[in-house]
């Protein structure tokens, strides 16, 4: 027995044409709004990288190139951005690039730059990821909400900090080298060779420090077990760790 006759069964197929033209049109319509740019920049061996984004994604990765290779991709395209080469690399500042414009929705920034680079990256909001430096300074900052993560990393300086969402490192501490990792909420994880040497300071008021393999009966156990303080291996490092509510995990890579 047929429950719907040929007849009955044309309007929805015409209502689901329409509807997929439709979507296709604000699908085309959303891609020809954002803007992609690429430009290449000249550079030198040690290179120092500046960026200040408002919102979208930073990912930042190393080449055999002396050349900073920057390609953003943007929301809106009245969003505007003027890289400012200086003596020791270069320089994106978008908060003061688009200063008055109102919301000038995310952009999205992918970074190719030489190995011995220094960077220094900030976001209102926003995922960072930097895998590979191996320059004096690694600096990622989220002023709100969004994940950090650093792999492959061995520089002199790093410093990663968020005011929600999780942070991740997996590199090397330099003997000598200072490091500091600072989350609001969110889980820190630190994924660390089984020779590092670091003096730590770690504190997580709510939740709980866990140190894996690097803990031994010298650590001090500090304001019932949220602050752990003490050397691993040479202390040459100094390391410090703080998350007022998430956990905080050392693993040996």
């Amino acid at each position: 027995m047929k429950l719907f006759s040929s007849d009955t069964r044309k309007p929805v197929t015409i209502l689901s044409a329409v509807s997929s033209i439709l979507i296709v049109l604000a699908a085309s319509s959303f891609a020809l709004a954002q803007q992609k740019v690429s430009k290449r920049f000249p550079a030198g061996k040690n290179v120092r990288f500046e960026l200040k984004n408002v919102t979208g994604t930073i990912t930042v990765e190393t080449w055999q190139r002396d050349e900073i290779m920057v390609t953003a991709l943007m929301d809106n395209r009245k969003a505007t951005f003027n890289p400012r080469q200086t003596d020791s690399g270069l320089v994106i500042d978008i908060v003061g690039d688009n200063r008055g414009r109102g919301d000038i929705g995310d952009m999205n920034f992918k970074i190719q730059l030489p190995v011995r680079s220094s960077v220094d990256l900030e976001t209102r909001s926003g995922q960072i990821n930097v895998s590979n430096i191996q320059g004096d300074l690694v600096r990622a900052h989220v002023w709100t909400s969004g994940d950090i993560r650093l792999s492959g990393v061995n520089a002199a300086r790093v410093f990663a900090s968020n005011t929600s969402g999780d942070i991740f490192f997996d590199g090397e501490f330099a003997g000598g080298g200072t490091y500091e990792f600072k989350s609001g909420r969110g889980t820190i994880t630190l994924q660390l060779p089984a020779n590092c040497g670091f003096h730590l300071v770690a504190t997580a008021p709510v939740k709980k420090i866990s140190m894996g393999p690097f803990w031994h009966d010298g650590m001090k156990l500090l304001s019932e077990g949220k602050r752990i303080t003490g050397d691993v291996g040479d202390g040459r490092a100094s390391v410090t760790v703080t998350n007022y509510q998430g956990d905080i995990q050392f693993f040996r890579r």
